[in-house]
């Protein structure tokens, strides 16, 4: 057997070259040592071949897992620069004005820190977006602007008038103003020229009227209720004194001296209002109506609770 193969050997050798001999005599070496090691495997128990299938299995499998978690992660890196940047940019649609120093929010609600003043007369650029009585609203910030809110109600298409308001040092309520009696005005005396209000006004507005009248006899008009007013005309918690000039002024500086004891809400005259909730602001303009008596240049309105 030997010999045979020995013989084919130098057959091949003399035909084909000594390297294409021993490349497959590597070959024949390489399949008998492979042979055995089965023959090996196959006489011992299963344990151990399921043991190294298993192995192998588990690391094929965490491989996967790994380059699955590799790739993701890298997928996840990539993903920001990959995706398109949309950025909602809100536009001005118009402009006003600030009838009155304006708090700035965040949100369209008096809640969380105040962010700043906007000074009274300010053009501001409004966004169209209106939420209750809040406007949203855009500011310089840096470079850019940001949206913030502010109260509606005192925002104007034109900006206001900048007529001074009334010096306090000439027209305070301890100054005298009734004309027969040279007495500074008080709550509690008589009304004395016979004016009335009607019947089921709010106590507060028939306080208000005694008062006014106990002090200005000169002032006849008042108007309380007002027919098809929804608002505080129509409730019966309002009364318009008709009067103007200095006198008027000191009539609104009166009651706004006098507010908890009307239990006043606002008070307003010549385009200008003074509330309670906003008392540390003091007067402040309003939007024009296009008219005197609109403006409350003629009369002064007062409003209770």
């Amino acid at each position: 057997m030997t010999t045979m193969r020995h013989r084919a050997a130098a057959c091949l050798a003399r035909r084909f070259g000594k390297l294409f001999v021993l490349a497959l005599v590597a070959l024949l070496v390489t399949s008998a040592v492979v042979a055995v090691g089965v023959t090996a495997d196959t006489s011992g128990s299963d344990a151990g071949m399921e043991q190294t299938l298993s192995a192998g299995s588990s690391a094929v499998s965490l491989d996967a897992r790994t380059f699955a978690s590799r790739r993701e992660e890298r997928v996840s890196r990539a993903a920001p620069r990959m995706q398109p940047r949309i950025a909602l940019k809100p536009r001005a649609t118009d402009h006003k004005f600030a009838t009155a120093p304006l708090n700035i929010w965040k949100a369209p609600r008096e809640e969380g820190k105040r962010l700043g003043l906007i000074e009274w007369g300010t053009r501001i650029a409004v966004t169209g977006q209106v939420v209750g009585h809040w406007a949203e609203v855009l500011l310089p910030r840096g470079k850019q602007q940001a949206t913030r809110w502010v109260n509606a109600d005192y925002l104007a298409n034109r900006k206001p008038k900048p007529d001074p308001l009334p010096d306090e040092s000439t027209d305070s309520p301890t100054e005298s103003t009734d004309a027969q009696s040279g007495a500074a005005p008080g709550v509690g005396a008589p009304c004395s020229n016979g004016t009335t209000v009607p019947s089921g006004v709010s106590s507060n507005i028939a306080a208000i009227h005694q008062a006014v009248c106990a002090n200005w006899p000169q002032i006849t008009s008042y108007g309380t209720f007002r027919e098809g007013d929804d608002g505080d005309h129509g409730s019966g918690r309002a009364v318009d004194i008709m009067v103007s000039g200095s006198v008027a002024w000191q009539v609104a500086e009166f009651l706004r001296a006098n507010y908890n004891e009307f239990g006043l809400n606002y008070v307003i005259h010549a385009q200008k209002i003074w509330s309670v909730d906003r008392s540390g602001e003091g007067w402040r303009y309003m939007e024009d109506r296009g008219s005197a008596t609109a403006n409350h240049y003629d009369h002064v309105h007062a409003s209770v609770y």
